[in-house]
């Protein structure tokens, strides 16, 4: 028996690359809180923080933006939500 495919699922896999690494592209290898303009390319308009997906970063390197952008508001260099 022929298995089926699901069309619209391979439609999406073909089309879908991996996003690049922008903090690889700049050069940056460790993340800091004091640098605004780096972490507000990974805050979205409503200013929560953006996915791994979204990104494209690894997961060491998400983890490190998510704690400095978490220090960067305790700081008030970032603000925590947006009016």
């Amino acid at each position: 028996m022929k298995q089926r495919t699901n069309h619209k699922k391979a439609r999406i896999e073909q089309s879908r690359r991996p996003k690049k690494n922008p903090l690889k592209a700049e050069g940056i290898e460790k993340v800091d809180y004091k640098d605004v303009k780096t972490l507000r390319l990974f805050i979205s308009d409503r200013h929560k923080i953006r996915s791994r997906r979204v990104t494209g970063l690894t997961p060491q390197q998400q983890r490190q933006v998510a704690t400095a952008v978490k220090n960067a508001r305790e700081m008030a260099l970032l603000p925590f939500t947006s009016r």
